[in-house]
């Protein structure tokens, strides 16, 4: 019998809290570096320029959210490819299937980026926006799509690290990336100095150009250390990249297109619910923030594991992910209850949009638990390579917010709109917890 080979880096041996926290540590960190970047945006945006900026950069950002999306259906499925090859002891197939998602990454951003360009006056139209509005996050999205491409490869290089158990040098590319964009965005936005002044387009060119840099600086490391092979891409790896990556992604993006319904909705009660809506999607996210990163360590764990044909490894490992997440978001639950409009205050000083943006928290707090469930439960699952119908579920969940967000919102105002988030977010996590127990995932081929 042939034994399996370990890789620097496997995740497979040794001790799993260790690892767990070892993994997951700097796998947060970096997933609070992608939320701060647009978090970056609206407070700049908010603080120098007013709430009609504010609630621009919100709108714009859900669009911006569609395509990050699509940018994580690449990452998504090359962990799940990757981190199976080298819990097989196979790196060098790792590294080849790395290379052919990073060049199809890139293509597929140029082309998504060059359909954003055609379709983003009629997204605002569809999004019911009042006019200053529209016209300020139009010519936000516009920046932020020139560097598209770049943004899509970053998510393929992080993917080729951490599938190899590697998330510290994603997180130090992308932690140099907010320093710089921390201190760009406002020179860029308000003209200091030399630079231009630029308003909502100067936000969205200093965190494209600052990613940008971090996917260059990442491709040279990937292929200095073998991790990543452009010289042979293994295309054939592409399909099951995008089988498992694709249900994922798409899911993402109908949330994305569900919340600029929504936003349709909430226009009705003005530009100060309209801000609120993206102000307290972003708090929110304080939370999403810890959950993503276990999750990505979860689909990690579950993909060189079961590689390594070691499922109850992988079991204990998806119990005790959830169990330290947890005692992150039960606090940021308590604070949303406790503090919200402390925690709005930091975007806007704007008393109507502290109010509502306060309501939003209140009412979300309990989603965070259900989230925890959800977005780890769906991470090892994308893991095992079983995504399409735990997709279909969440996504049949994520379509019912629109019919009652109309409904709700009809009989108790725009905390109607609030409440479908929050039950639905809920129920996503029931259902995830559900298709994990049955273990059905045990039967996926990657």
């Amino acid at each position: 019998m042939t034994s399996v080979v370990r890789t620097p880096g496997s995740l497979t041996v040794g001790p799993l809290r260790p690892v767990i926290l070892k993994l997951a540590a700097p796998a947060v960190a970096m997933m609070a570096c992608h939320f701060t970047f647009n978090l970056i945006d609206a407070i700049w945006v908010g603080r120098l320029i007013g709430p009609a900026a504010l609630a621009a950069v919100s709108t714009a950002g859900f669009y911006v959210w569609v395509l990050l999306t699509l940018g994580e259906m690449v990452e998504v499925g090359l962990i799940a490819v990757a981190a199976r090859r080298h819990g097989e002891g196979q790196a060098d197939l790792a590294a080849r299937a790395a290379g052919a998602a990073v060049l199809y990454a890139l293509a597929a951003g140029t082309g998504v980026s060059l359909l954003g360009f055609v379709l983003t006056h009629p997204l605002f139209r569809v999004m019911a926006v009042p006019p200053d509005v529209a016209a300020l996050g139009a010519a936000y999205l516009d920046s932020w799509l020139l560097g598209g491409p770049l943004v899509f490869g970053f998510f393929a290089i992080e993917a080729t690290f951490r599938a190899s158990g590697d998330t510290r040098t994603p997180f130090v590319l992308l932690a140099l990336s907010v320093v710089l964009s921390i201190g760009l965005d406002p020179l860029l936005i308000a003209g200091i100095g030399p630079f231009p002044k630029l308003g909502v387009e100067g936000a969205a060119l200093a965190s494209v150009m600052v990613r940008g840099g971090g996917f260059l600086v990442g491709i040279g490391i990937a292929l200095r250390r073998g991790l990543l092979r452009l010289d042979a891409p293994d295309w054939r790896a592409l399909p099951t990249v995008l089988r498992v990556g694709v249900p994922l992604s798409l899911a993402g993006v109908l949330l994305s297109v569900v919340y600029m319904w929504l936003t349709r909705y909430t226009s009705r009660f003005g530009t100060a619910a309209l801000a609120a809506l993206g102000v307290g999607h972003k708090v929110e996210g304080i939370g999403f923030i810890a959950i993503s990163g276990f999750a990505l360590s979860a689909s990690a764990l579950v993909g060189q594991n079961l590689g390594a044909r070691q499922e109850a490894r992988a079991r204990q490992a998806v119990r005790l992910t959830v169990g330290y997440c947890l005692a992150v978001t039960v606090v940021t639950a308590v604070a949303f209850l406790a503090i919200p409009r402390t925690l709005v205050g930091l975007f806007t000083t704007d008393p109507a949009v502290i109010t509502d943006g306060s309501l939003y928290l209140r009412v979300i707090a309990a989603a965070q638990i259900g989230q925890t469930f959800e977005i780890i439960l769906e991470g090892a699952l994308a893991g095992a390579g079983y995504t399409l119908w735990p997709q279909i579920t969440s996504t049949a969940l994520t379509l019912l917010r629109v019919p009652l967000a109309a409904w709700w919102s009809g009989l108790v105002g725009v905390i109607g709109i609030w409440l479908a988030l929050s039950i639905t977010a809920v129920s996503r996590g029931i259902a995830m917890t559900a298709f994990w127990l049955r273990a059905s995932w045990r039967r996926a081929v990657v």
